[in-house]
């Protein structure tokens, strides 16, 4: 199902059939504001094996990132330093991950690596249907085979096309783009950047 959505003014009947989706274990594919993304609710653990056995990663080896709504949300799935709280303030909403140690309340499939990204993407598509579902999202790059089309992972037709049969529910926000989150480990005594990805900062 390809579903068209704006960066304001859709219908609260639109978002909250994106959040039922997630809310029934769905996986869906939307727009952020670096690429389109593959994702699901962040507490159901069968809809994160379900992602993780598409792109063919193990989830107890492989970091896994998550979208918070805003700030005021990371608290509840990570354990985040003053000084990192700053830097986070300062930068998001924004295109950069952030490497933090994740809470408990993670469900266990995070807890082999005891780290998690955490994201609040600026692209307010996304940020409304996890503000409505009121749970962070799973979020992961779409798998692109070496020389496939770049349109494939860029362009909502194309990508229903590729992924239509493999997940739930594809938004169509508009043209994607193809440069990556810039990532931020904040788990040591002074933050590091681990990809030097959109977003830019001076640490």
């Amino acid at each position: 199902m390809l579903l068209k959505l704006y960066s304001k003014n859709n219908s609260p009947e639109s978002l909250q059939r994106v959040a039922d989706v997630l809310n029934d274990g769905g996986i869906i594919i939307y727009p952020t504001d670096t690429m389109y993304a593959i994702g699901c609710h962040a507490l159901k653990e069968r809809s994160i094996e379900r992602i993780c056995k598409l792109k063919g990663i193990d989830a107890r080896k492989h970091f896994l990132s998550v979208i918070c709504y805003d700030l005021s949300n990371i608290s509840q799935y990570a354990r985040v330093e003053n000084a990192t709280f700053k830097l986070m303030k300062r930068l998001l909403p924004g295109p950069f991950t952030f490497i933090l140690n994740a809470d408990s309340r993670l469900p266990k499939i995070f807890r082999s690596r005891k780290e998690v990204g955490i994201r609040v993407p600026d692209n307010p598509i996304i940020r409304d249907i996890c503000r409505l579902l009121d749970a962070p999202i799973l979020t992961t790059t779409l798998p692109l085979e070496d020389g496939e089309d770049i349109e494939y992972i860029t362009d909502p037709e194309l990508i229903h096309e590729k992924f239509g049969e493999d997940v739930d529910l594809v938004i169509d926000g508009g043209m994607g783009g193809t440069e990556p989150s810039t990532v931020i480990n904040c788990c040591g005594d002074e933050p590091e950047i681990l990809r030097q990805g959109k977003g830019w900062v001076e640490l």
